[in-house]
């Protein structure tokens, strides 16, 4: 599908800003836009078929079962997973937060260690930070190598048979920088560590295979792939997710309750209680049946080519600095503006029509150890065309222009 159709799909691109101009949209690694048919998918579920999950055997009320059944089939098959390996969750930040008190933490023992990396998220960071700090066990943090991906050969010296869980990020939302998660998942597997993987910056842009992939979980967030806020997913290996303690319960995730004690239900179901988020999960649906229907190849190839297109033209900028790999990776691009306060450039470039994201990405550990208080980033998707970088670029040459 040409890139131009597939811009003319999402209602908010066509929209003129405030300043009567169209919006060059390249915060993608914070959320994507939605296509129509997303938002068409989600109304018709609430206008012709709208009814509460494994409630009811009425009409709609069948309806909507099998909506939420199709979703998560559609979810399995898009990832690669079978489909009783598929849990709905807020997010990534709640999938991940699920396995850090469900899995880990009743397990941890004060002798152990989790090893994550330099690279996360607050996300993958802070949860694994506060398990190790209830259970008194260690925190281990993998540095960077010297073109910004995972230190490997300090990865492998931390890995032992006290390591209780890896947890580390297929894409880095601030270097782009890329993780060969088969290899990292193999080396935990010497020592039988669980192994999870933090995939919210790759979904949206490159095939994932989680049985290829072996690792024990794997968390991401529909808002990455096109699809709405609010829900998101955990894979787990069936053993695990049975073996981990829900985090929260309720009706819909038991089998049976008495005065005394409840039976859980199997598989996911026993991981989310109470009225389920039916429209989040049909909108995901719809977004992945629509990036399937693109071509995940082409969605790959496309945004890896403005990645490398934004990334020739940027360098040839006096004056900035492109943080992180020496060549593009993932589809995002940590900025250093001359001396010029991230904020202030991402200000400037809102006046021109231009959205990025400055700050520190919720990524402060990985700030602190660049040495730097917050980068411009500019991350690219599906819609993003060559006119829009030409604009980020001249937009920066300007803002260098104005405060030198």
């Amino acid at each position: 599908m040409p890139i131009l159709d597939v811009r003319t799909q999402f209602p908010l691109l066509a929209q003129p800003t405030p300043q009567g101009t169209e919006l060059a949209y390249l915060d993608n690694a914070s959320t994507t836009q939605k296509p129509q048919r997303v938002l068409d998918a989600m109304t018709r579920l609430y206008t012709s078929r709208y009814a509460n999950v494994g409630r009811g055997l009425y009409w709609p009320a069948t309806e909507a079962n099998l909506a939420y059944s199709h979703a998560r089939e559609t979810v399995a098959q898009f990832i690669g997973a079978p489909k009783d390996s598929v849990v709905f969750t807020a997010g990534t930040t709640d999938s991940i937060n699920r396995v850090a008190h469900g899995f880990l933490l009743p397990r941890l023992q004060p002798d152990q260690e989790v090893v994550i990396t330099i690279l996360e998220h607050h996300a993958n960071f802070i949860p694994w930070q506060q398990a190790c700090k209830r259970a008194g066990a260690k925190l281990r943090v993998v540095g960077l190598n010297a073109v910004g991906g995972i230190d490997m050969d300090e990865l492998v010296a931390m890995l032992s048979e006290r390591t209780a869980l890896l947890a580390f990020s297929a894409v880095s939302n601030v270097l782009g920088t890329i993780t060969p998660v088969e290899q990292v998942v193999a080396m935990a597997k010497k020592y039988h560590i669980p192994v999870l993987v933090d995939a919210a910056q790759q979904v949206g842009h490159s095939q994932m295979d989680v049985s290829r992939w072996d690792a024990d979980f794997v968390a991401f967030s529909a808002h990455k792939a096109y699809g709405p806020t609010g829900i998101g997913v955990l894979y787990g290996k069936p053993e695990h997710l049975q073996a981990m303690e829900p985090l929260h319960f309720g009706g819909g995730a038991i089998r049976s309750v008495s005065l005394t004690d409840t039976l859980l239900a199997e598989g996911p179901q026993r991981h989310e209680p109470g009225t389920p988020n039916l429209a989040g999960a049909v909108g995901m649906a719809e977004a992945l049946d629509f990036l399937t229907e693109v071509g995940m190849n082409a969605v790959h190839d496309h945004v890896a080519e403005v990645t490398a297109y934004a990334h020739e033209e940027l360098a040839k900028l006096e004056g900035l600095t492109i943080v992180g790999p020496p060549e593009p990776q993932g589809p995002v691009l940590s900025l250093k503006v001359g001396e010029v306060h991230p904020h202030d450039v991402a200000s400037f470039l809102a006046s021109m029509s231009i959205g990025i994201r400055a700050g520190h990405h919720c990524a402060q550990p990985l700030m602190d150890h660049l040495q730097l208080p917050g980068t411009v980033r500019a991350s690219f998707g599906i819609y993003t065309t060559h006119q829009e970088i030409d604009r980020l670029v001249a937009g920066l040459k300007q803002v260098l222009e104005f405060f030198e």
